[in-house]
């Protein structure tokens, strides 16, 4: 992997993601869906591949905010618990996106100040 370092934490891109083009309790999508948004955006490695941030969806998985309805070798089929919103951190002075019953704590791994 190289050294880059993006602006934006990836988890806080993906959640910002999953808030504007899938946040919508019966609506599937997945990490492959996701990733490419990300790519397209610009502000990742661009040496990653889709396996490079599965364990940033398994977090996600972990926090509530997604749950894994199906996979298929790298593929994860996601759908949301709860929709999402959209909070600003006092600490960080990140944007970021909580699933309504997940803890209130950012997600921004250099931050989890309590929200």
């Amino acid at each position: 992997m190289s050294d880059f370092t993006p602006s934006t934490p990836l988890e806080l891109q993906i959640r910002k993601i999953i808030f504007e083009k899938f946040n919508d309790v019966d609506k599937k999508f997945t990490n492959d869906e996701v990733f490419e948004i990300l790519k397209s955006n610009g502000d990742i490695d661009p040496s990653w591949i889709i396996d490079d941030t599965e364990s940033l969806f398994n977090n996600m998985c972990d926090s509530g905010l997604v749950r894994n309805i199906a996979q298929n070798f790298t593929t994860i089929f996601l759908k949301l618990f709860d929709p999402v919103e959209k909070f600003q951190c006092d600490s960080c002075n990140q944007d970021i996106f909580l699933g309504t019953s997940e803890e209130r704590i950012c997600p921004n791994a250099s931050c989890k100040s309590t929200i």
